[in-house]
C-alpha cells in the first residue's frame, strides 16, 4: 500500500473518511519539498465524533480480559516487524529523518510495544485495613476511561505509540493529534498497524486538524480524563492551563536544554563521541539533546579541537542515503530560524568555531564557544544542530551553570570515577541524567520525564499505570455498622 495515498484521512470510529474543514494540510518532504499527502482538516465536530465514539467503545475493552487485550499488541509488534522497511522510508520521507535515526525511533517503538504486552496485566488491587471492625478496603486501579493524546513531528511514530499503547493496554479508548508536519507517521500509520492487529472499531481514533480549525476543542472536550501532550512547553503551558480549568489530568513531556558536562578526569575522545551524537542526532530536533557541552578548562582544548573535528565529518544531505548524519529540518522555517539565531549569537560577542549555512531546510553544524553567560541562546532549546561549549573551573560551577535553565529534562555527565558522576548528577535539576553517556536516552520501564518547564509527570513501566490509571476505594462492611444517630 502507499501510506502517503490510503493513509491521508481522518480514522474515526473504525472509519476511514475525509476531514469535512474548509482547507487541506499539506504533508510536505522537508528535503525534496516534495507533496506526499493533502489531508482535509477535521472540524470540531468530527473531534466530538472520535470522542463519542471513544467513549461508546471503551466500557466493553475496560472488561475484557487483560490477557484478550494484550494479544492486540502482540499482532502489532510482528506487524511492524514485518513492515519496518516501509516505515522507515515513511520516516524518512515524512520528517526527514536520516536511516540511522528511523531504526533508532523503530527500535524503540517495538520495545514500547513489547511492555504495552506485559502492561496489560500489570495493573494491581489492594485491600488495606479498617479500624472498623468487620470492614475491607479494597483498592481497585480502573482505566482513567478515555485519554486524548497529542504528539510531535521529531519521533512521531514512536512517541504515538508511547501513550497510545500503553492507555489502550490498560483498558481505555484513545484520541490522538498528530503533528500537522507528520500526520501520516504520527497518527494514521499508528491507526493502521493496531486496526489490521485486530483492535476494536472505536477505541482507537485519529484526528488529522490543527488548531486553527478546532481551537481548544481536542483539551477541553469533557470526555477525555487525562491529556498526554507531547511539544514545547509555551504549547505545554497552555495545554496544562485548559486542563487544570476543566479538572483533567495533563502528563506533559515538553522541551529542553541539556547540558552534557566534561570534567577533567573524563575519557575525552569516549565523550566526544557521546557529544556528537547527543547533539547532532536528528539534526538536534530532539527534546534530549545535548544544547550546552561544558567541559572543565583543564580539558577544553583537547575537548574542543577534538569535538570540532568530528563534527567536520558529519555528512549533510539526503537522509535516505545511509552515510548520511544529519538531514533537513522539519521545514525552512525552523532551518532559517535556527540560522538566524547562530548569527545573532556570533553578533552578541561569541566565537563560532564552525558555521553552518542554509540549503532549503538543510543546515550544516554550527559549534559556537565565548558566549555571554546572559545570552538567551544559554537558555533556550535550540531545535537545530548547533551545539554551545561553555567552559567552567570545578564542579560547582558546572553545576551552577547546568542548572542555569528553565528546563530540567535530561543530562550527562563524563568523569573516570562513577561515584563522582553520581554525585555531580544528584546536584543537577534534571529528570533524568547520565553517568558516562549520551544525554539522549529512552528505556520502556524506567520514568521518563523532566522538571521545572521540561514538564509534569513520568511515562513508561510503572508511570503509565499512574498516568492512565485511576484509584478507587470500595468498602465492605461485613456485618452491621452502629451509627451514632
Amino acid at each position: 500500500m502507499s501510506y502517503f495515498t490510503d493513509l491521508a484521512h481522518q480514522y474515526i470510529d473504525g472509519e476511514w473518511k475525509p476531514g469535512s474543514g474548509s482547507w487541506d494540510i499539506i504533508d510536505f518532504n522537508p528535503y525534496s519539498g516534495e507533496k506526499l499527502a493533502s489531508i482535509t482538516v477535521a472540524t470540531a465536530d468530527e473531534v466530538d465524533q472520535a470522542y463519542r465514539a471513544a467513549e461508546r467503545a471503551q466500557a466493553a475493552w475496560a472488561e475484557t480480559n487483560p490477557y484478550t487485550r494484550r494479544l492486540v499488541f502482540e499482532r502489532a509488534l510482528r506487524i511492524v516487524e514485518e513492515r519496518e522497511q516501509e516505515i522507515s522510508d515513511t520516516i524518512v520521507a515524512e520528517l526527514g529523518g536520516t536511516r540511522l535515526k528511523a531504526a533508532f525511533e523503530l527500535h524503540l517503538a517495538k520495545e514500547f510495544l513489547r511492555e504495552a504486552i506485559q502492561l496489560a496485566l500489570r495493573p494491581e488491587g489492594r485491600i488495606l485495613p479498617s479500624p472498623v471492625d468487620g470492614k475491607e478496603n479494597r483498592v481497585y486501579r480502573l482505566p482513567v476511561g478515555v485519554v486524548g493524546v497529542i504528539s510531535p513531528f521529531n519521533f512521531p511514530f514512536l512517541l504515538s505509540i508511547k501513550s497510545v499503547a500503553p492507555a489502550l493496554a490498560l483498558g481505555n479508548a484513545v484520541v490522538l493529534k498528530p503533528h500537522q508536519n507528520t500526520p501520516i507517521c504520527g497518527g494514521t500509520l499508528v491507526a493502521k498497524v493496531l486496526e489490521d492487529a485486530g483492535l476494536p472499531a472505536g477505541l482507537l481514533n485519529v484526528v488529522v486538524t490543527d488548531i486553527a480549525e478546532i481551537g481548544d476543542a481536542l483539551i477541553d472536550h469533557p470526555v477525555p480524563s487525562v491529556i498526554s501532550f507531547t511539544g514545547s512547553d509555551r504549547v505545554g503551558r497552555h495545554v496544562a492551563t485548559v486542563c487544570a480549568a476543566n479538572f483533567k489530568h495533563a502528563v506533559l513531556e515538553l522541551g529542553g536544554n541539556s547540558a552534557l558536562i566534561v570534567l577533567d578526569d573524563a575519557d575525552i575522545d569516549y565523550a566526544v563521541d557521546a557529544a556528537v551524537f547527543s547533539r547532532f542526532v536528528h539534526q538536534g530536533q530532539v527534546c534530549m539533546a545535548a544544547n550546552r557541552v561544558l567541559v572543565d578548562r583543564k580539558v577544553e582544548k583537547e575537548f574542543t579541537e577534538k569535538f570540532v573535528a568530528k563534527v567536520k565529518t558529519l555528512n549533510v544531505g539526503d537522509p535516505a542515503e545511509p552515510t548520511t548524519h544529519i538531514g533537513p529540518l522539519i521545514n525552512s522555517q525552523q532551518a532559517e530560524s535556527v540560522a538566524a539565531l547562530v548569527d545573532q549569537t556570533v553578533r552578541d560577542g561569541a566565537t563560532a568555531l564552525l558555521q553552518g549555512d542554509v540549503r532549503g531546510n538543510l543546515l550544516s553544524p554550527s559549534i559556537l564557544t565565548g558566549i555571554a553567560p546572559d545570552a538567551p541562546v544559554m537558555t533556550q532549546e535550540i531545535f537545530g544542530p548547533v551545539a554551545l561549549v561553555v567552559p567552567f573551573d570545578g564542579e560547582d560551577e558546572a553545576v551552577r551553570i547546568a542548572n542555569d535553565s528553565p528546563y530540567g529534562l535530561s543530562g550527562a555527565v563524563h568523569t573516570g570515577d562513577i561515584e563522582r558522576g553520581v554525585r555531580v548528577a544528584k546536584r543537577i535539576r534534571t529528570g533524568m541524567i547520565h553517568i558516562n553517556d549520551g544525554t539522549v536516552n529512552d528505556e520502556p520501564i524506567v520514568p521518563f520525564g523532566g522538571e521545572k518547564h521540561s514538564g509534569i509527570g513520568r511515562l513508561n513501566g510503572e508511570s503509565m499505570i499512574e498516568a492512565f490509571t485511576t484509584q478507587k476505594w470500595i468498602s465492605v462492611q461485613h456485618g452491621r455498622t452502629r451509627f451514632p444517630f
